[in-house]
């Protein structure tokens, strides 16, 4: 599968927000946005004087939330796809749709300290939904679904680091997550409020919808 190999901090500072890609630096001094706040590249600087028209708005947006989640163009598109099928509001369900993927799950649980890491975690067979264990970082999380991190030695060592690094960072109220037996049990589908960054989801939708 296709995946970004570049430098992260590069998306951060083209988004000019931090998307948090690379877990404790981002909140860290050496984040890379606050030493240089303006987009990479010869003409980075000269982006920040520039207005950006609708079109710009929209396009920035989708970058944006797609890097957030750590997902290409074709997988993304897809998951809009899906999402303008089903009878609802489309830009709530396509972000229900990111929130519920395995990978994401095991990051607001503070299991991974980036969405990255947790995908990794996911790749490694520890983690087990319902009781069977799945190595799909794009699963989908159900509503009364139960998820459970399995590990042994050196990897539960660093799944409790992440979690002790990770402890500023709130459970969203859709997970109910027991640290010590690392159980988390899937209460309701995520809402926007709970995503904690702000996601302007109907520019994505009239980008797509064009």
């Amino acid at each position: 599968m296709a995946r970004y190999i570049d430098a992260k901090c590069r998306l951060c500072r083209r988004e000019g927000e931090k998307l948090f890609l690379k877990g404790a630096r981002c909140a860290g001094p050496k984040c890379a946005l606050a030493r240089r706040s303006f987009s990479p590249g010869q003409h980075g600087q000269t982006r920040i004087r520039s207005k950006l028209s609708n079109y710009g708005l929209q396009l920035r947006e989708k970058q944006k939330v797609k890097r957030m989640y750590g997902i290409l163009e074709k997988q993304f598109r897809r998951y809009f796809h899906e999402a303008s099928k089903i009878k609802g509001v489309t830009g709530k369900i396509l972000l229900q749709f990111l929130e519920r993927r395995l990978d994401n799950v095991i990051f607001r649980l503070g299991c991974g300290v980036s969405r990255a890491q947790s995908r990794q975690i996911v790749r490694h067979n520890f983690v087990y939904v319902n009781s069977k264990r799945v190595n799909i970082p794009s699963y989908p999380i159900k509503e009364g679904d139960t998820v459970e991190l399995k590990a042994k030695g050196k990897a539960l060592e660093k799944i409790k680091e992440n979690i002790e690094m990770s402890s500023e960072r709130t459970v969203p109220g859709w997970l109910k997550f027991d640290k010590q037996a690392l159980k988390a049990n899937i209460l309701r589908l995520p809402e926007k409020e709970d995503i904690g960054q702000p996601i302007q989801e109907q520019l994505i939708v009239e980008l797509y919808s064009k």
